[in-house]
């Protein structure tokens, strides 16, 4: 922002001091001759916005606006006012996208004055009641013009929540190695997975082999371990914290004899699963336990070449599971442990020429030597 010669600055300075005292009348003043002068920066085009809207000169008012939003166009103040302007002449389209400029323009709250922490504030709901006023008339013209929503497709419906703002979009971001090519899906249908009845009618079998393990509380290890070859970062108060404990019964690729052979029964029912086999690296088959009151941090996986598959086991109320936008049943807000039997298989539209090249390829990068484990 330029600064002005010192008789517009003295000027500008007058208006300030008039919109302090409520003189809208000698503040309009001001800021016009700082404009006249050809010196007016975005400040001074809003200074004689404020004043044009206490003496409800709209027109005028909103022409400063326009002006300094030219100047600056992610002004919040301007933005702010911009979008309230149209909110009263009743646009509620226009005033929604100036709102919404705002919001997304706008710093941390702690870096805003309070004044316009507040009326950012009021920019946020009024966002909110934009969003829910033209979700509720596109959802009601669609009932109207077809079969309706009660009809449409899961993917319709999530496509419409993504419009209309109630759902964030997210993408796979693996950490270490991604396969293109492959879907945006956060949650399977279990149709695509015929062995999956084998290992839900095991769940009893399952739980009662976890529930004999539980009675020996050192047999599980906190998830995250510190590995010493690898930078302790980003473990978000994770690493090496009991409140996300394992059993492992399969891990980084082997079986481990001596938990497996406690667990028989399930080891039989995943016997059929297209476990992600890549030497020294996956499957890893596990009882994650989570403690009571803990929640696992949002991350994203190793590689977007396998899908981890979750079994219930001990599931209080009040637990719920995020990926991308949809959340089910899980983190544990209860007071007492959850468990669930966690397990690695292929992405089922990886060929079978494609999971072998993938497994592979990671072999070949451990030659190159020993990696991190996945």
């Amino acid at each position: 922002m330029h600064q002005p010669p010192s008789g517009a600055r003295a000027h500008a300075q007058s208006g300030i001091e008039s919109l302090r005292k409520g003189d809208v009348r000698q503040a309009r003043e001001s800021f016009e001759r700082v404009v006249a002068a050809g010196q007016a920066d975005a400040s001074a085009y809003l200074g004689l916005a404020y004043a044009c809207t206490g003496l409800k000169d709209h027109p005028a008012a909103v022409a400063a606006v326009d002006h300094a939003l030219a100047l600056e166009p992610r002004n919040l103040r301007a933005l702010i006012m911009k979008a309230d302007y149209l909110a009263a002449l009743g646009d509620a389209r226009a005033a929604s996208s100036f709102y919404r400029a705002a919001v997304d323009t706008a710093p941390p709250a702690d870096q805003l004055p309070a004044d316009l922490r507040q009326d950012l504030g009021r920019a946020e709901a009024m966002c909110g009641r934009y969003a829910g006023q033209f979700e509720a008339f596109l959802r009601e013209r669609l009932l109207a013009q077809g079969p309706g929503e009660r009809r449409s497709s899961a993917r319709f419906r999530d496509s419409l929540d993504l419009l209309t703002g109630k759902k964030k979009i997210y993408f796979q971001e693996p950490r270490q190695y991604f396969f293109p090519g492959l879907p945006q899906i956060q949650f399977y249908d279990r149709d695509a997975f015929p062995w999956l009845d084998k290992v839900e009618a095991a769940t009893a079998d399952i739980r009662a082999e976890l529930i004999e393990i539980l009675k020996q509380e050192s047999a599980f290890r906190p998830y995250v371990e510190g590995n010493p070859r690898l930078p302790q970062t980003d473990a978000q108060g994770m690493l090496n914290n009991p409140e996300w404990s394992a059993f492992y019964l399969w891990k980084n690729g082997a079986v481990v004899p001596e938990n497996a052979a406690r667990c028989p029964k399930t080891m039989s029912a995943l016997a059929d699963v297209p476990l992600a086999l890549v030497r020294n690296r996956s499957p890893s088959i596990l009882y994650s336990l989570l403690r009571p009151g803990a929640k696992i941090p949002p991350h994203t996986g190793e590689v977007n070449t396998r899908l981890i598959c979750h079994l219930p086991l001990i599931v209080p109320d009040n637990c719920a599971f995020r990926v991308g936008n949809d959340t089910r049943r899980a983190f544990d807000r209860s007071d007492r442990t959850r468990v669930i039997l966690l397990f690695e298989i292929w992405r089922p539209e990886l060929t079978l020429e494609e999971r072998t090249l993938v497994s592979a390829m990671f072999e070949a990068i451990d030659a190159y030597g020993p990696a991190p484990k996945m």
